[in-house]
């Protein structure tokens, strides 16, 4: 039998067609909100250990999502990596993202740090705790997130804005342990024991704890781990006026974030985007996280050395799962514009 005209040109076309598909540039094009430098190393070992080549465009989590909705199909960007489980769940809910089906992310990456539906995942975490003055203020006096908006603490409290995405989630750990009102009632009072006016980043709070100006703040652990491993007489000064508490540790436990990531709808290179993110849930990669920003690998069993995390000590944290931030984000946005935490 004589093959069809059909035939002849689906055999002629077809390894055209497999080159076309599996052949990628070696690229992978990346949005990052994680401006720190000490992830060039994180990048460097991923183009040594594979050949792809990173081309990084870096800025707020805002702005990017943003640059996003504006490029639509046409954005050149691969991945997106944020630093906020909140503005992981916005990029979600603007359907920024596609699912991603990978053995090696289910299988080290905690159910807990992803997306259900496999659109991110969490690559390290990160803690928000209480700094407080050691001259001035008990650590009994500011053992829980509740501590915050007890009267006892009245012109205590310096945090930055209710509206960032850190204070955002923590509102929303809040909304699902306690519910809405509750949880509304809590940031009244935050609001009602504030030292100053909101401004600033969390150093600026720990600064202002060693100052005197307040006498407890809210911060990342990362940057109280910053002070500790800082060579400069003047973070060591800060961090001898200080102290840290790990709150809720009789109760829910303390509050966690993540830093995280995934492939982009319109990627034009998916396979080297799947890899990427696979390379950053490898050993070598958690371990680069933990050592270069002071956070904690995602993954479970991965060796890390920071002097500066194991001072700070261990600690029981929340096991909400952080996809339950995301989905209270909105209405934790609107506990912070009704009380006023600007």
């Amino acid at each position: 039998m004589k093959p069809s005209l059909f035939t002849i040109l689906l055999v002629l076309a077809l390894p055209g067609t497999l080159a076309a598909q599996s052949a990628e540039e070696p690229v992978v094009n990346l949005y990052s909100a994680r401006h720190y430098q000490t992830d060039e190393a994180l990048y460097a070992n991923f183009t040594k250990q594979t050949g792809i080549r990173i081309n990084r465009i870096e800025a707020g989590d805002e702005q990017l999502i943003e640059r996003l909705r504006s490029e639509g199909q046409n954005s050149p960007a691969d991945v997106l990596l944020i630093v906020d489980a909140a503005r992981l769940a916005q990029a979600a809910r603007l359907g920024l993202f596609q699912p991603v089906k990978s053995k090696l992310l289910d299988e080290r990456v905690p159910a807990a740090m992803r997306d259900p539906d496999g659109e991110w995942f969490g690559f390290s975490s990160r803690a928000r705790i209480l700094v407080y003055n050691k001259a001035n203020v008990k650590p009994s006096e500011v053992a829980s997130y509740a501590s915050l908006a007890d009267p006892a603490n009245r012109d205590r409290v310096c945090t930055r804005s209710g509206s960032h995405p850190y204070n955002l989630s923590l509102i929303a750990a809040q909304i699902s342990h306690v519910g809405e009102a509750k949880a509304e009632s809590w940031a009244k009072g935050v609001v009602a024991n504030l030292a100053r006016k909101p401004q600033g980043g969390d150093t600026d709070q720990i600064k202002a704890v060693a100052a005197g100006e307040c006498g407890v703040a809210i911060s990342n652990t990362y940057y109280y781990a910053r002070l500790l491993r800082s060579t400069n007489p003047d973070d060591q000064a800060i961090v001898a006026k200080t102290g840290i508490v790990w709150p809720d540790q009789g109760g829910a436990g303390t509050h966690v974030n993540i830093s995280g990531g995934g492939v982009l709808k319109s990627a034009p290179h998916r396979t080297n985007a799947i890899r990427f993110l696979e390379y950053l849930a490898s050993d070598q990669a958690q371990v680069d996280f933990a050592d270069g920003n002071n956070e904690w690998p995602a993954v479970k069993g991965v060796s890390v050395k920071n002097p500066a995390l194991e001072a700070m000590g261990s600690f029981k944290s929340d096991r909400l799962p952080i996809a339950t931030l995301g989905r209270n984000t909105a209405a934790a946005q609107k506990i912070v514009d009704r009380v006023g935490w600007r």
